[in-house]
């Protein structure tokens, strides 16, 4: 079984179903409500162990209620929660998210300021059985570290971009880096996705690719830059797509696909989680992402 070590935010998520975004300061009700983990590396986590791959979070919290729930949560979803840091007195990060009818989402979050920045509580070494290492951008310092264990152990350390990295070092750290698309402008100065990471790939030996909602995947290739367009299915709910993609996309990389067939691993794993509402509730098992690729060739 190829396992991924992950390392950032995990969240309490509030999920809202609302037929459209507010626009104004009233009252709205809501048509649905789930409360579900979330955050970044948390949800590229759970998507790991429900596609059949061990993974393990490095993750901050809080000694309370909120970060009680948000473990119970991950080690339910099968995900080794070991690695966490708890902090006395202070707040674990919670999000309200809303999502309209067309299955766009308005995120707010909060994650407390004074959670500490110290890596010394991380592991010097991965574990055994892992073979991949996914970071996000929420805790600078301990991506480096996380993606310096990928670099030293030999094993893909795949970057989820989908903010600009607060340090740049991150990127050539990594070896393989996956942006949204606000992010690769904010880095390369580019609107245009395909010039942009032609620029950002400038410098830097590390694989990198684009995520586009529903116009696919930009990434390197033989040289250049390669398109996979992205699979059709009715959209209900985006919110943790790009980080349900992350996380098939680094279990792909453990399991040793190429980065193609890992590109359209991810990218099936995050259409089925759109087709359902509730946030990363709606992610796929292994038996149902089979099924689906298996029925689109």
């Amino acid at each position: 079984m190829a396992g991924v070590f992950c390392l950032g935010i995990a969240t309490l998520d509030y999920v809202y179903s609302v037929a459209s975004l507010p626009t104004k300061g009233e009252k709205y009700r809501a048509r649905d409500l789930v409360v579900v983990g979330g955050g970044c590396a948390s949800n590229a986590a759970v998507a790991i162990a429900r596609l059949g791959g061990q993974a393990w979070l490095a993750t901050r919290l809080a000694d309370d209620l909120t970060g009680d729930r948000i473990l119970a949560d991950l080690k339910a979803e099968g995900v080794e929660a070991g690695f966490a840091l708890r902090v006395p007195g202070l707040r674990s990060p919670v999000s309200a998210i809303l999502v309209d009818g067309e299955g766009e989402r308005m995120v707010i979050s909060y994650s407390d300021p004074a959670m500490p920045e110290d890596i010394g509580w991380l592991p010097t070494e991965l574990p055994e059985a892992a073979g991949a290492v996914l970071a996000d951008t929420r805790w600078g310092d301990g991506s480096f570290a996380a993606l310096g264990l990928a670099r030293d152990s030999g094993v893909p350390g795949v970057l989820d971009a989908d903010r600009q990295p607060p340090h740049p070092a991150l990127l050539s750290t990594a070896s393989h880096v996956a942006f949204s698309a606000q992010a690769l402008r904010e880095v390369s100065g580019d609107d245009d996705p395909r010039e942009g990471l032609a620029r950002a790939a400038q410098g830097v030996d590390t694989w990198l690719a684009v995520t586009l909602g529903k116009e696919g995947v930009l990434f390197q290739e033989a040289g250049g830059i390669a398109h996979l367009p992205a699979f059709a299915v009715e959209t209900v709910d985006t919110l943790g797509a790009g980080d349900v993609w992350h996380g098939a996309f680094a279990l792909a990389l453990a399991e040793r696909m190429s980065e193609r067939e890992a590109v359209r691993f991810a990218s099936a794993t995050a259409a089925l989680k759109c087709a359902r509402f509730g946030g990363r509730s709606g992610t796929p098992s292994r038996e149902e992402l089979e099924r689906f690729l298996a029925q689109h060739g």
